[in-house]
């Protein structure tokens, strides 16, 4: 994709350097979720207010209507000025449920939502994985039975990450028999607040509920929250699942490229003492070259992901080529970090975007379809192997 290096793009490139670099937080994101959400509200509302949010999404809903190439460039550049990553509160809005609602919404739920999302006004959930249905996501049994004009949820959800913040959820149930499997289920929009839902946080090894258990009792959503149609659901979540594996992942990427480049500008740092292993020939030199060659690998990945959406092409099994790529990227990147840093890596003053960024990428390749999922889908559905 040479094209990002044409005039345009390098003078849209510029205009999003200069607006990050000028409007970017400068106090820390919180690690308390609760203040991290009004954290990432207000920085979404700004990037909203200055023009910036929802870079590709159409102008009518709120963003600016560029080209994905243009949203790469975003990317790239925002993670290059060290912006918060929004992990939580609103990546899930970004990601996942924003774009699935403008690709398989009716014109009331893009027009209700989309504009929300990108001001800040409304944080999402997913409600997807279940105790017995994580993987195989098929199996879920939470229910929705048509009742009038409601259908009424009975079930549970696990997992569920940022549910108690959350103002809406993306939420799939099954409508249909109960062998259905892929058939009979319904991707339909959750309000957080309704009577019924029952949030139960999970507090993690920080102290931070990061995810809960959501359970439904007789939880009466409108029939018009329903995405695409009843019964419809596995093929709306493979679009939701689509984004994530693909376009979602690109920011995620630019981060680790970044973070690569900044643990090299740090062991450049330390010569002429640095420890035999990291001088040329070293066993930890040998890993860093080989991290900065696969960053390159994952980055033609990315281009060649950009280039077909400037075509057209919506999402499909190759986004899992990211995904698997990306996620283990991340997790190799991470523990080289704490290789090179040593002790100095388990600092929350002198390492702590390392040693938290550790910790994180040990769920990248579980979250959104695990690693043997990815390798799966790419065997079956791109490479057309037998199940």
């Amino acid at each position: 994709m040479e094209c990002t290096d044409s005039p345009e793009f390098c003078q849209f490139r510029e205009e999003v350097r200069e607006w990050l670099q000028a409007n970017r937080p400068r106090e820390l994101r919180p690690h308390n979720s609760a203040a991290q959400i009004v954290y990432d509200r207000a920085w979404q509302k700004a990037q909203f207010d200055g023009g910036w949010a929802g870079v590709s999404w159409p102008a009518q809903y709120g963003g600016r209507g560029l080209s994905p190439s243009q949203q790469l460039i975003w990317c790239e550049e925002y993670a290059s000025a060290h912006c918060p990553m929004v992990h939580d509160s609103f990546w899930l809005a970004l990601n996942h449920a924003g774009p699935t609602v403008f690709v398989r919404g009716n014109e009331d739920q893009k027009s209700f939502h989309l504009p929300r999302i990108l001001k800040g006004e409304a944080a999402w959930c997913q409600g997807f994985s279940e105790p017995n249905a994580g993987s195989d996501l098929a199996s879920l049994r939470t229910r929705g039975v048509v009742d009038g004009d409601h259908l009424v949820v009975n079930g549970q959800k696990i997992w569920t990450t940022m549910a108690h913040l959350a103002d809406y959820q993306e939420l799939l149930v099954r409508t249909g028999p109960e062998l259905s499997r892929h058939k009979g289920l319904t991707w339909i929009i959750c309000d957080m607040h309704l009577p019924g839902v029952d949030v139960r946080p999970i507090t993690a090894l920080d102290g931070e509920p990061h995810t809960s258990e959501v359970f439904y009792e007789d939880v009466r959503i409108p029939l018009s929250n329903v995405v695409d149609q009843i019964d419809n659901g596995w093929s709306v979540a493979m679009t939701t699942l689509g984004f994530e594996r693909g376009p979602a992942s690109f920011g995620a990427f630019c981060e680790v490229a970044v973070a690569l480049e900044e643990l090299i500008d740090h062991v450049r740092g330390l010569e002429p003492n640095a420890p035999a292993a990291l001088r040329g020939g070293g066993a930890l030199a040998g890993r860093i070259a080989m991290a900065r060659a696969e960053v390159l690998a994952v980055r033609a990945l990315v281009y060649r992901m950009v280039s077909s959406a400037e075509r057209g092409a919506e999402p499909g099994p190759e986004g899992s080529l990211m995904r698997l790529a990306s996620s283990e990227l991340e997790q190799t990147v991470m523990r080289l970090a704490m290789d090179v840093l040593g002790p100095a890596g388990l600092s929350r003053t002198s390492a702590g975007s390392w040693s938290i960024g550790y910790f994180e990428a040990f769920a990248e390749t579980i979250a959104g379809g695990t690693a043997e999922i990815q390798r799966n889908i790419i065997g079956e559905r791109l490479l057309g192997l037998p199940r």
